[in-house]
């Protein structure tokens, strides 16, 4: 049957099982059962039941295996190059100085409103392929480059192309409420948004994000976007915290939001609230890295008993970032993570953002996405930040890659 495989040979498997003492649950000398896509067991292999002989085996040379890699925060879908903003903020340029000239945000959007639905879909696809062969198995994808209704349907149904056509799942996020579109009065825009934007974007969406930051949309607009979302039956998630501290992180826990997104400057009354509301702080290290900002207070966030998940925010002005190897090697070495709170929070922490409840951890019933590290432990992968250590990828229990 698809989707059956022994795993065998492990030297090292992080399960991700709950209540284990070392937050991963390691299991050493560990084999893996799948049936029909699912974990069916998982453990010593010396423990393994005799029920499992009949399913074609792999041995995996004693490498290290995790979950595959939830990437609970991406735009992966747009046209255009910003190279040259990048050399820019180099240069000294802010990132909202660039935006206000007609760049950033807006220089995508123009690209992407010319580009064809096929040339969406290659790039994008390209860039799935690079995700997937780095671990990732599961990707949110949000629109936002549009801007218009036409372009937004356009994207959110590049992302589902996408999905059907590289091996891993897509998760689509309607973002109409990214910037106001260039030209457009601020009301006619969010009433569009909440209007013709939302009906048509909806039925292609499982969730409404803001951008509800300095020089994007108000706490008041964003709630307004919001509550439109939720009638529509999208659940919410919002960009907030990121260039200034606006109260958004308080609005994500007023609406029950699936996460908060970014948080760079969020306090210990914002960790205290997303706490009691339930909300997953996803934090995106590479789009601080690559802007030369102060990182999230993650160890803060984590220490207040917070769910903290890890994410690229692959986007092509502030994080063209597809590896969360990276991402978890920056989170270990510039936000003060463990390699444990790392590699939970780029697995379990990223399928919660998602409402993903059967991702991002190796235990009895869960999907069996997971990836193998030619590496004898999965400590290796901030320790040697760059380094292509993903040797094969299984997804529902299929090797696709490797």
């Amino acid at each position: 049957m698809s989707g059956d495989l022994l795993v065998t040979g492990i030297g090292e498997l992080a399960t991700n099982a709950p209540r284990s003492p070392d937050l991963v649950g390691v299991t050493h000398h560990a084999a893996v059962a799948i049936r029909a896509g699912r974990v069916a067991w998982a453990g010593p292999a010396a423990d393994l039941p005799a029920g499992y002989a009949d399913i074609e085996g792999w041995d995996v040379g004693g490498r290290a295996v995790v979950p595959g890699f939830v990437d609970a925060h991406t735009h992966l879908v747009y046209a255009g190059d910003r190279s040259d903003e990048f050399c820019r903020r180099l240069r000294g340029e802010s990132y909202e100085a660039i935006l206000a000239s007609g760049g950033g945000i807006h220089s995508t959007v123009q690209a992407t409103r010319a580009a064809s639905f096929d040339d969406l879909v290659a790039g994008a696809s390209a860039r799935a392929w690079r995700m997937l062969r780095q671990g990732t198995t599961t990707v949110e994808v949000k629109s936002g480059y549009g801007l218009d209704v036409a372009t937004e349907v356009k994207i959110l149904e590049a992302a589902h192309t996408v999905g059907e056509r590289v091996p891993l799942d897509v998760v689509p996020t309607f973002l109409g409420a990214h910037v106001v579109a260039r030209g457009v009065e601020r009301e006619e825009y969010l009433r569009l948004v909440t209007g013709e934007m939302l009906t048509a974007c909806a039925p292609l969406a499982r969730y409404c994000d803001v951008f509800c930051d300095r020089g994007a949309f108000t706490v008041e607009e964003a709630r307004r976007v919001l509550r439109a979302g939720m009638e529509a039956g999208l659940r919410p998630r919002l960009h907030v915290e990121q260039l200034a501290r606006t109260g958004g992180a308080g609005l994500a826990a007023e609406v029950g939001a699936a996460s908060s997104d970014h948080l760079d400057h969020a306090t210990s009354e914002d960790a205290a609230a997303l706490r009691q509301a339930g909300v997953v702080a996803v934090l995106l290290p590479a789009v601080s890295f690559s802007m030369r900002a102060p990182q999230a207070p993650a160890r803060m966030l984590w220490d207040a008993g917070v769910t903290v998940a890890l994410a690229t925010d692959c986007n092509p002005g502030t994080s063209y970032v597809e590896s969360m190897p990276f991402v978890i090697a920056l989170a270990c070495l510039q936000m003060g993570l463990t390699p444990e709170e790392a590699l939970w929070a780029a697995t379990r922490g990223g399928a919660l953002a998602l409402d993903e409840a059967d991702k991002g951890w190796v235990v009895e019933g869960a999907v069996a996405d997971l990836a193998v590290l030619d590496a004898p432990s999965y400590r290796h992968l901030p320790y040697r930040p760059g380094s292509d250590l993903v040797w094969a990828v299984i997804k529902d229990g299929a090797v696709v890659v490797g």
